[in-house]
């Protein structure tokens, strides 16, 4: 279990790095200056976002309820940890237009994910009974 939970916030950590990697690439491009302070906090967040999402993946598992309701569960939980580390950070200014714009594009990517999760396993779930009718 604590090997499971340290996999899933290396992967998690894993992918902050390629995405701050992906933003400080495009800030050195744009030539935008940053302090290593201010870099080393959005990073951090990154970071902080990056181990919630790799442990989150524990709300599908093996458990009561179903998949409508983990997945309410999920995006609210993830909403309201994503807002809480935007605004500490400064990601989303606070203004209901900012607030407003972030809600939209979140739901948007939000959207995204889980439509190509969904996608991916029916398809997964296909090609298995495909290989057991087969078999029969």
């Amino acid at each position: 279990m604590i090997l499971e939970i340290a996999k899933r916030c290396m992967f998690g950590i894993s992918f902050s790095g390629i995405f701050t990697f992906i933003a400080l690439t495009i800030m050195k491009f744009n030539e935008i200056d940053s302090s290593v302070s201010e870099i080393w906090m959005h990073m951090g967040a990154s970071m902080l976002l990056g181990i919630y999402y790799g442990l989150s993946s524990y709300i599908y598992g093996d458990g009561e309820g179903s998949y409508l309701k983990k997945t309410i569960f999920h995006f609210c939980l993830s909403l309201t940890i994503y807002y809480i580390i935007a605004f500490t950070v400064g990601w989303v200014p606070f203004s209901w237009l900012a607030a407003s714009l972030s809600f939209i594009v979140f739901v948007i990517v939000y959207a995204i994910f889980w439509f190509g999760y969904y996608s991916y396993y029916k398809k997964v779930e296909s090609t298995m009974n495909e290989q057991l009718n087969k078999k029969q």
